[in-house]
């Protein structure tokens, strides 16, 4: 791909039980789908958007959309290391997956040293709620995502509500983790590239146009 189309590629991981809906949700994102009936992940799935985080900032965004089946753990715990954001999923209407939330993001946070992952806590199908099938309140939903540092959204990939907007939470914060210095650029990991050249490398190129300069001067 031309480089000139982006300027950072961040990889987000897509974390929860299986059924919660993690794939319903990159289906309505990614291409505004929704599917009644979506075959359930097998290993990894893999998914691309593009995303302006300001003026002028394109981000290519990298989504791993893993299966929930202990069976598959295996596979998806390799893809850990190498994102820098994670969308922590449950169903509103499914407590056991809201109570797993935490084994979630424990084997990620385990797996990811030194590198730093950034998470959102979204509880999905909030069409679920509107139909009396809530099973995990708000308040005790928040109560968590402020535990694990993370914000939180509900969200439906049935209606479209929130969904784009839980994407972009992420990114942004991502983005901003960057440019505080929460996230580092590092060589050998690949969950955040850029195109543009490394602060490391202007420097080279800096010092190099200097010794230059003090080279032709010397006479």
């Amino acid at each position: 791909m031309d480089l000139t189309l982006w300027q950072y590629q961040f990889r987000v991981i897509m974390l929860g039980d299986s059924t919660v809906g993690k794939s319903s949700m990159l289906k309505r994102y990614t291409e505004d789908l929704f599917l009644e009936c979506i075959n359930q992940t097998v290993g990894v799935d893999f998914y691309v958007h593009f995303l302006e985080v300001e003026p002028g900032v394109r981000v290519k965004l990298q989504f791993w959309d893993t299966a929930g089946q202990e069976r598959f753990r295996s596979v998806t715990r390799s893809y850990y290391r190498n994102s820098v954001g994670g969308l922590l999923v449950f169903d509103l209407g499914n407590r056991k997956s809201f109570e797993n939330v935490q084994q979630w993001y424990a084997e990620v946070c385990e797996r990811v040293q030194p590198y730093t992952v950034l998470f959102v806590l979204v509880g999905h199908k909030s069409d679920r709620v509107k139909a009396g099938e809530r099973a995990v309140d708000r308040t005790e939903a928040e109560k968590l995502a402020s535990k694990l540092g993370a914000p939180y959204i509900e969200a439906s990939a049935k209606t479209g509500h929130n969904v784009k907007e839980a994407f972009e939470l992420l990114t942004r914060r991502v983005y901003q983790g960057i440019k505080s210095g929460e996230i580092q650029l590092r060589e050998g990991w690949d969950g955040v590239k850029s195109s543009a050249p490394t602060a490391q490398t202007l420097q080279k190129i800096q010092n190099g146009e200097a010794a230059e300069k003090n080279k032709s001067c010397a006479c």
